[in-house]
């Protein structure tokens, strides 16, 4: 393809993600992936100098863009190699008017950076939500250790965490054999210290309550050794379904309960007062995570946001149900909208007088509002609020 037709390739698939933006459609990867999939003579290169025209293109835009055409000469308006490909070729984007629409700039919409700025996040953390994010794996250590690991796989990795490793942004790890081996999983350095943020052990008696595809669950099967009860729970049918195949790859004894949405407590009746630890991994927007989906920015409202609220207070009553006396409930969010984490914090500890809030101190991050706040600005990882209770 010529550089002027993988821009207008870019153009096309932008507005294919707009769309689905405005009408909550699919995902940004699965709508470039659907587009090369119906273009296999679209080489390999091609493709790389594709995608990363729609995600700078994706990440320039604050506001959502009138089209991919607006998307793409916001782009343009700093890289003048870029605006010369707007040159009417074949296959190429037609020549730039002088009068036409350019796309808003920023990081994201007006009405989330107030949200921000009230959250305590200054211009700097609100733009270091749109950065790459690199690649943490988090050794097995149901099979393995970081350092045994380290030396077997084919690219230098950096320590980070406890038991974690990073590579350079875009690195095929799961294409390896020690992925296919169970030695690692792909896990955020973030997801992974609010794990550890649990203080799973051996013996105990935990349940992952919005497991989802078993990313946290599995952290937690490590660090119980394999022992005790492990039960994972979700209302969602297919992410659930995908742990069995990956507890089975990394060698992790785990239950799965498929929970109908409102009837989540009757349907876990016999844990009612027995867990020594509940880790709640809440729904919420998902801010903390724009350095992987940048386009979410797009389709958030405030009314979004408030519906995210109360299912995370619906989630935090039904599984503080589940803590015995002295047993631990966490709560962590992968938001940095204090709506969805400081102020949902507060709302429960005062339905719940029962519960205490226990400081944290974890290895990297800072104390907020009763918890403990990591963000890709000060620690590099994703966004999270987490809060660790006991009941009393």
């Amino acid at each position: 393809m010529t550089p002027a037709a993988r821009v207008q390739a870019a153009i096309d698939i932008l507005d294919g993600v707009i769309a689905a933006a405005r009408g909550q459609g699919a995902s940004a990867d699965r709508l470039a992936a659907e587009w090369f999939r119906q273009r296999r003579f679209v080489g390999s290169k091609d493709r790389r100098a594709i995608r990363d025209l729609v995600w700078a293109a994706i990440r320039a835009c604050g506001e959502v863009p009138q089209s991919g055409r607006a998307a793409m000469l916001r782009l343009a308006q700093d890289d003048a190699e870029l605006a010369a490909r707007f040159d009417g070729s074949t296959y190429g984007p037609a020549p730039i008017r002088a009068d036409e629409a350019v796309a808003q700039g920023g990081a994201m919409p007006a009405w989330l950076a107030s949200a921000m700025a009230a959250s305590g996040l200054d211009g700097a953390e609100q733009a270091a939500l749109l950065g790459r994010a690199p690649l943490d794996l988090r050794a097995n250590t149901l099979k393995t250790d970081r350092e045994t690991l380290a030396a077997r796989l084919p690219v230098p990795a950096m320590p980070v965490g406890a038991h974690g490793l990073r590579l350079p942004v875009g690195t095929a790890a799961e294409s390896w054999p020690e992925f296919a081996e169970g030695l690692f999983e792909v896990q955020d350095a973030g997801s992974q210290i609010a794990c550890e943020a649990l203080g799973a052990r051996p013996g105990e008696s935990v349940v992952d309550f919005c497991a989802g595809a078993g990313g946290k669950t599995l952290a937690l099967a490590a660090a119980m050794r394999n022992t005790g009860r492990l039960l994972a729970c979700d209302i969602d049918r297919p992410r659930l379904s995908r742990l069995a195949p990956r507890a089975e790859r990394a060698g992790a004894l785990v239950e799965t309960r498929l929970l109908n949405p409102g009837q989540e407590a009757a349907m876990l009746a016999d844990w009612q007062g027995q867990a020594d630890a509940v880790l709640v991994d809440a729904p919420c927007s998902g801010t903390g995570t724009w350095r992987r989906n940048p386009e979410a920015r797009w389709r958030l409202s405030p009314a979004a946001i408030a519906r995210y609220q109360q299912m995370q207070a619906h989630v935090l009553d039904v599984a503080a149900a589940l803590v015995r006396p002295g047993g631990r409930l966490l709560f962590i969010t992968c938001s940095l909208i204090d709506a969805e984490g400081a102020d949902g914090l507060a709302a429960f500890t005062a339905r719940h007088p029962g519960f205490a809030v226990e400081p944290l101190t974890l290895s990297i991050g800072r104390s907020h509002r009763g918890g403990w706040r990591l963000s890709p600005y000060h620690d590099d990882t994703d966004g999270f609020f987490i809060a660790r209770l006991v009941r009393l």
